[in-house]
């Protein structure tokens, strides 16, 4: 019952991080073509996500949840080609600490949040109180996982991968910390673990066969790759050589030090 949704969250997830990966290493000069082109289909998907918000079938939720990978994909890529990011484009300042520091870390990224949240809010009222809500808690748990990565690299870990960062984003080595842990982190794994072991039970309590056990399985499984990219940040391994398949250059490799690729 619940391999074939595992198996599709895989390949989103893998097909939709290495599809950012391959745009973000083409010539800067493409950039505005793609994110333009992606746009479109990040509209066509949200369009899809309202069109099947009654379909509470296999299909529907496999949709919404695709739905909801591509519109996510369009946000990383809006900030890794450097069009949606913040303020402040500027390294940490010498010596900043505490508020200071924690609030030009912010300023580099929060206009990117923002439209993050706002995609989330929008997600939710297009499919309010309908049967099918694998759309807007995809992208919650995308977004929660993003901002529990981020959260960790500024407060610390051993594995940075900040050597494959474009020039565009260098800056933001700067407000990252590289120590041994911190305390979030294992509440980090706890969280998605946690969310893992939640939707995995909500599938097998779920009709056979139903669009919810569908939608929760994928939610298991986006949330077991959550776990595992956060996994990454303090093992000794390098997982932007994962993504070299989708391009040869080392700054293509950058697209996924935003932490846990499209996750």
């Amino acid at each position: 019952m619940s391999i074939p949704p595992l198996l599709f969250a895989l390949l989103m997830w893998f097909i939709g991080t290495g599809a950012v990966v391959w745009l973000d290493s083409r010539p800067a000069h493409t950039f505005r073509t793609s994110l333009t082109l992606a746009g479109l289909v990040a509209i066509a998907a949200l369009a899809l996500v309202w069109a099947k918000a009654d379909d509470a079938s296999t299909s529907g939720a496999y949709i919404g949840f695709g739905a909801a990978i591509v519109i996510w994909g369009w946000h990383e890529m809006s900030f890794l080609m450097g069009h949606i990011a913040g303020p402040n484009r500027a390294e940490c300042p010498p010596g900043a600490t505490g508020w200071a520091r924690f609030s030009a870390a912010t300023m580099t990224v929060i206009h990117h949040e923002l439209a993050i949240a706002a995609t989330a809010i929008l997600l939710v009222a297009l499919t309010w109180g309908a049967p099918n809500q694998a759309a807007p808690l995809t992208f919650l748990l995308l977004f929660a996982l993003r901002l529990s990565a981020k959260f960790n690299l500024y407060l610390g870990v051993p594995n940075l991968s900040d050597e494959v960062f474009p020039a565009h984003l260098a800056y933001l080595k700067s407000y990252f910390r590289k120590r041994r842990l911190n305390a979030l982190f294992p509440l980090s794994i706890l969280f998605g673990s946690g969310t893992a072991g939640w939707a995995w039970i909500s599938a097998e309590a779920a009709p056979a066969g139903s669009g919810a056990s569908a939608s929760a399985t994928l939610l298991a499984g986006l949330a077991v790759l959550g776990v595992v990219e956060h996994l990454f940040l303090v093992l000794p391994l390098r997982d932007a050589k994962m993504w070299r398949w989708a391009s040869n250059t080392r700054a293509a490799e950058a697209a996924i030090t935003d932490r846990g690729g499209i996750a």
